[in-house]
């Protein structure tokens, strides 16, 4: 499996403060040895507004406007290890935000999506992507409700905010074999893993969570 070279993005600094986030991921029981190396290679402060950028390292929500967040380390980190990717996956991530879980399926995948619905927070992401020469995700404006048919299927569907109900079209979008991990709920959200057990799909519930809801215009 190819290695992920944590010293990639070396020049944009605070590597010592990613050291210490991921020792904290890695403490609440987070274990595959790729996704801690992504959290450690990606610089999480430069997909957060200035203001907020010494905060960015901690393990929490922080704000990136148009009312919207990048989320929690640990919840990131958690959906992406139940998601088991594989080096040649394709990623579907709904509620893009800032750009940053992107870039991090960017180093565990062959090909990343993101949808976001505000056009602002799509040109923010694509721009800082780029200036990360991140060539292998794509962001897209539009409703995450309906997915993303044209890149379809995907291996993997990962939402980063909340719909009340699993928006079942997303369903379709996916592999046989593929997983859709997802916080769902209104006030009392819960993280949902859904896959196909003997043709059907289930769900299975991960733990509570609190995230933006999503939303469709």
């Amino acid at each position: 499996m190819k290695p992920i070279h944590t010293s990639r993005f070396a020049a944009y600094g605070k590597y010592t403060k990613r050291e210490k986030m991921v020792a904290l991921i890695r403490n609440y029981g987070i274990r595959d040895r790729r996704i801690l190396d992504a959290f450690l290679t990606v610089p999480r402060h430069c997909f957060v507004p200035e203001a907020d950028q010494e905060k960015a390292y901690r393990d929490q929500a922080l704000p990136i406007g148009r009312g919207q967040t990048i989320s929690q380390p640990y919840v990131i980190a958690l959906m992406l290890e139940h998601l088991q990717l594989k080096p040649n996956a394709a990623v579907l991530e709904i509620g893009s935000g800032s750009g940053y879980v992107l870039a991090l399926l960017s180093l565990l995948s062959k090909r990343v999506y993101g949808i976001e619905l505000e056009k602002e927070l799509v040109l923010r992401s694509r721009t800082i992507l780029k200036e990360l020469q991140i060539t292998n995700a794509t962001v897209v404006c539009g409703n995450g409700y309906h997915g993303h048919p044209p890149a379809a299927p995907y291996d993997a569907i990962l939402l980063s905010a909340a719909p009340q109900a699993l928006p079942e079209e997303l369903l379709l979008q996916l592999k046989p074999s593929g997983k859709l991990i997802l916080p769902v709920g209104k006030f009392d959200q819960l993280l949902v893993l859904y896959e196909q057990i003997k043709g059907e799909w289930k769900g299975k519930v991960i733990t509570d969570v609190r995230f933006v809801p999503l939303r469709q215009a």
